[in-house]
């Protein structure tokens, strides 16, 4: 490593005064590391979380958008043989939607397989034409157009976007072939983050470097044997491998607890005229719905942020429950005053039953169900869960527990909002205490609202949890759904719950 990647220094002229210099320089000292870091964060830009669009990325845009105004403007001629300005409208309006619905899909931003390319393609393009559908239908303009124009226009503008599509994916992968624009980069760091960047940089013929080779020191680079990208060396030694390999980037991919590191390299490649991209290696954390942000120029990354924060969300899932949940019990009002009824009638006690449980973000609520025991007395500080054959069990009860019918009450928990109708289940306060002890993260699971049913009872988790390891198993199918949430998700979950309801694990 040079002197000058080590040291930042202004000096002046040191030249004698009686032979021409001036004698009024004299030499600087050398600048502390405070300064250093000082005149170094003025540096930094306002907006750290930027956009970086290929030239293909706009040529793309600017092929598919013309492409489909201009199909529109010549089959308006043909069919019409003029322009009305309902169609100038149209034009303009498809433009702007393109501009906008293509930038959420990530029509032009990801890299994937022809197939998926062209599927993200195709739905948003039918997002497009919905919303010119619901903008003619509010604005009561759908006469002024020919259906079997604007059904031509439709059909040959899709057909049109994926050939330009495949056709300049394909132009641009063989001009990245024929001028072997790829540089070598280096890679520093052997986890299993650095080795997906890797894998994943090597792959995506369009991007301009590929990794040529592994940079990490023997202690933790042992795993890394077998792979077919090099380890070339040691961090020592990574000044002396830029230079040899003419290397241009270098990526730096070590996990959180190596920082000091990644700040001494940063510091030291300063003056090496190569570009460093830092990627943490933040996945051996038990992350919970990891994500980044940024706030006036820092970047954030969430380590642990509940999925429903963005108000936006928590709105949209809490329509979809009130929705949902009034359309269920007005369905089932019936069923459920027969099951009050028959539980009534058959053993002593109130209909319903209720109890303390974690909700949302651990606060406490009652949960309601239908009473499917006898009254009995628990111990002080423990609850006891239902087994198979449980004599506390009543005869109406054992069949309402198997179908889940007594989990109906349920849905007044929906409409007052301490439950929603897909999450984890709510456990009793006495096995939180219990489990949170034993498994890692147990509790993260009330990062979201706790649910009627949820991603672990549609796969097999439901009933006794008689061991740690079948709680440790729904734990950890409950945190997959947190990190995974969506509509769709959800959506997904009650399509699949009725056929749950068949296996042979509830009593």
């Amino acid at each position: 490593m040079s002197s000058a990647s080590k040291n930042v220094e202004f000096r002046s002229s040191t030249a004698d005064p009686q032979e021409g210099g001036l004698d009024s320089v004299q030499a600087a000292p050398a600048l502390d590391r405070s300064a250093v870091d000082t005149l170094l964060a003025g540096a930094i830009p306002h907006r750290l979380l930027r956009d970086r669009k290929s030239l293909l990325h706009w040529f793309q845009w600017i092929t598919c958008i013309g492409w489909v105004t201009g199909l529109l403007y010549f089959l308006t001629a043909q069919y019409l043989g003029h322009r009305p300005m309902a169609y100038e409208f149209l034009a303009v309006a498809t433009a702007m939607l393109m501009l906008v619905i293509y930038r959420w899909v990530g029509v032009f931003h990801r890299f994937s397989a022809k197939a998926s390319s062209v599927l993200r393609l195709t739905r948003a393009w039918a997002l497009v034409l919905a919303a010119l559908l619901a903008i003619a239908f509010l604005t009561q303009t759908s006469a002024e157009y020919s259906r079997l124009l604007i059904g031509t226009w439709a059909a040959l503008a899709l057909v049109g976007q994926v050939a330009l599509y495949l056709m300049t994916q394909y132009l641009s992968g063989l001009w990245q072939r024929r001028m072997q624009v790829n540089m070598p980069a280096l890679l520093v760091g052997s986890g299993h983050t650095a080795r997906h960047l890797a894998e994943s940089i090597n792959r995506n013929p369009f991007l301009s470097d590929f990794v040529a080779g592994i940079v990490d020191d023997p202690d933790h680079s042992a795993s890394w044997g077998g792979h077919k990208i090099p380890l070339v060396g040691k961090l020592a030694e990574l000044p002396r491998l830029i230079d040899e390999m003419k290397v241009d980037r270098v990526y730096i991919a070590l996990p959180v607890e190596r920082s000091a590191e990644v700040a001494q390299l940063q510091r030291e490649l300063l003056d090496r005229n190569v570009d460093v991209i830092w990627a943490p290696d933040i996945f051996a954390l038990n992350l919970l719905n990891p994500g980044v942000h940024e706030i006036a120029g820092v970047p954030l990354i969430s380590l642990s942020e509940s999925p429903l924060s963005s108000g936006g969300r928590a709105f949209m899932k809490s329509v979809m429950d009130v929705f949902i949940a009034t359309a269920v019990l007005l369905l089932t009002a019936p069923l459920m005053l027969g099951v009050a009824i028959a539980i009534k009638a058959t053993s002593k006690g109130p209909v319903f039953f209720r109890q303390k449980r974690h909700g949302w973000d651990g606060s406490v609520f009652e949960v309601w169900k239908f009473r499917s025991m006898y009254l009995h007395d628990d111990e002080e500080g423990r609850v006891k869960q239902a087994t198979r054959d449980d004599p506390r069990i009543t005869p109406i009860g054992r069949f309402i527990r198997r179908s889940s019918i007594d989990e109906l009450p349920q849905l007044f928990n929906v409409l007052n909002g301490t439950m929603s109708l897909v999450g984890p289940r709510p456990h009793a306060l006495a096995h939180n205490h219990e489990y949170s002890a034993q498994i890692t993260a147990y509790m993260a699971r009330h990062r979201v609202k706790p649910g009627i049913t949820g991603w672990a009872q549609i796969h097999g988790c439901r009933g006794e949890t008689d061991t740690v390891e079948k709680m440790h198993r729904r734990v950890r199918l409950d945190l997959e759904y947190i990190n995974n949430w969506s509509l769709r998700t959800d959506l997904w979950i009650l399509l699949r719950t009725p056929f749950a309801l068949f296996s042979d694990t509830a009593y």
